[in-house]
Formats: C-alpha cells, structure tokens, sequence
C-alpha cells in the first residue's frame, strides 16, 4: 500500500465565540504518521474529525492526495478510523467484524484473516468481543480499519481506555504495522509518552494552532516555545540573565532558543540537563528522592527555588535528605518566558 499526502490548509472550526481551530496549517508526508498532542479542548480532535469528514469546517481545506476533499462525505473519502471505544459488532466474531467493511465495499472477505494475521489474532478469529481481553479488542478495530487499505488511517485516543502494559504492548504493534503497510497516519492523543515514541513528527497544539511540528527529538530538546516546553516532559523553571543569544542560569551560560530581550528572564531546564553534585560547601540541599527505575528523580531546594534533576539510580545512597549539593547545568540550548 503506497501511502498519500494530506494537507490541512487554514482550517477554521468556531462554535459561536469559541475557535476549535485557527487557521491550522497541517501537511503529512505519505507514509508518514503524525502525532497530534495537546490539553483538552485545544483543537486535536476536531482536526482529525474534519479530515475524517465527520465535521465541517467553518473555513479551510482538506486536500488528500492533492484532492480537495473538504466538501466530500465521510464514507467516500476511503479512510480507517480507530476510536477510543472499540466499537465493535458484539454479535459478531473477530472475522465477522473485519469483513464487515469489506462486504459493505464489495471486496473479497479474504482480506479479513490477512489483517487479523498482521495484527497477531489469526488464532481468535471465531470469538467475539466479549471473549477478548480491551487490547485485543483494539487489535480487531486496527484490523477492520486496515483490512479496507485505506488512503488515510486515523487514530482517536486508541489506547487510552487500556491499562499501561497493554498501551506500550499496543502503541509498538501499531508502530510496526504501520511502518510495513505503509499508511499514511494521524494520531491523536494526549499522552506525551505515546506521541514521542510512536510518531516520525509530533505536532503540538494549543488553542487551535499547532505551537511546533517537529520530530519527537527536537520537539522534546529543542522545544519551539515555552509552551512546548512546559507542556512536553518535565521543565524546571529557574532565574536566568539573557544577555543577547544567550542566557546564564545557575552560574552557566546557555544558548538561547529564540530572541528574548535583555535581562532577567524564566528559563526552562529539563531535569536531565541539572547535574547534582555532593559538595558540603554548597548552599542548596536535597529535599526528597523518588525511586523510577533505572533512573531517579532528585528534588533539591535552591534559595527559594525547587529544581528537580534525574540521576542515575545508583547515586541515590550519596543525595540524602540534606545532603548539601552543587548544582550546575549541562550545555544546552534553552527556552527562556
């Protein structure tokens, strides 16, 4: 299956006063998936339901394949939809559901094993919703919505109606079949984890417009605005000097991510880039340690400042409640407000 283009041009959706969407400008390469990533109630649904054709748009265009495609019904934009809720027949069998769309298209029911063979469930054709466990639920609705081999497949929140092993479990199967049929994907989510690793771009969005489209990497070290900075992962907020591109914080000196007037500033610094060093002389202090792993997260108390920095776990027996330690930053370019 050879994947499309979409573009999203100057989408508008209003509902009275309220800007759902504002002006968003969204291309997917073929073959690409694409991760939208937001709070609640910042337009990442209703994108994805426009170019599903399940909204309209107030303004804008949907061009899929360099077709515009804005005024064209859902059902004949020859795209698979994945919700949060299975949605799945219960009086029919895993097979049975699959070849429902086929039917409904007039294309061979064979497909149906084919799609569930990808999907890891060729053994559970014959049973029915109620004999599978959520994620294998999931798997049948990412079968139907592929045994179609749709132009587009759009992903509404799959995963989070299942527990965390089950969403890993899932979010890299997805992965996988996407990569090997390759479909040209939009996925939806609000979890941060899941959009960095499973998407080629994350887009991130606020209020109806898209704060930065950029791959996982760069949207997480090299956030766009503060923002995405605050919102993607864990960001200290510290005290910082801008002094043209430029800005020390912590005694160190730091590429600035954008332009920033001179002066006193908010730096935002994730917790991997503070480095917690035991020194007796020094005035900060560790004030709690949480344990995740391979990795643990240190909170020490700096003046009137909490910063928070991620360390090896092994190096936890040496930051101790008040354990007195020198903080410094690794180079990095940062994001100032």
């Amino acid at each position: 299956m050879t994947g499309v283009a979409v573009h999203l041009d100057g989408l508008r959706r209003t509902f009275g006063t309220v800007h759902a969407l504002d002006d968003l400008d969204l291309s997917i390469e073929p073959g690409e998936l694409v991760a939208l990533l937001g709070p609640s109630g910042c337009g990442k649904t209703t994108a994805l339901r426009i170019l599903a054709g399940l909204e309209e748009a107030t303004a804008g265009r949907v061009l899929v394949g360099g077709t515009d495609v804005t005024r064209v019904p859902a059902n004949k934009r020859d795209m698979g939809m994945v919700f949060q809720a299975y949605s799945l027949f219960p009086h029919l069998n895993a097979r049975q559901n699959v070849e429902f769309g086929l039917r409904l298209r007039g294309r061979p029911v064979a497909r149906a094993m084919e799609t569930l063979e990808l999907v890891g469930l060729a053994t559970h054709a014959d049973r029915y919703p109620n004999q599978l466990s959520g994620g294998q639920q999931q798997r049948v609705a990412l079968a139907r919505a592929l045994a179609i081999e749709p132009r587009v497949l759009l992903l509404d929140e799959p995963l989070s109606a299942l527990d965390a092993k089950v969403r890993v479990q899932l979010r890299d199967e997805i992965r996988r079949i996407q990569t090997e049929v390759g479909t040209t994907t939009l996925f939806v989510t609000h979890d941060q984890e899941e959009a960095l690793a499973i998407a080629d771009r994350v887009g991130v969005m606020r209020a109806g417009r898209l704060e930065q489209l950029a791959p996982p990497s760069e949207v997480y070290l090299r956030p766009a605005t503060p923002f995405v900075a605050d919102f993607v992962g864990i960001s200290n907020r510290l005290p910082g000097t801008v002094d043209g591109d430029t800005v020390e914080v912590l005694g160190t000196r730091l590429p600035l991510v954008g332009t920033h007037p001179a002066g006193s500033a908010t730096a935002l610094i994730r917790p991997e880039a503070v480095e917690v060093t035991p020194d007796p002389e020094a005035t900060a202090t560790v004030l709690t340690s949480s344990f995740l792993g391979s990795l643990s997260r240190v909170t020490v108390t700096v003046g009137d400042h909490l910063v928070i920095a991620q360390v090896p776990s092994g190096r936890l027996p040496e930051l101790t409640h008040g354990t007195p330690v020198r903080l410094t930053i690794a180079p990095q370019a940062v994001v100032v407000e």
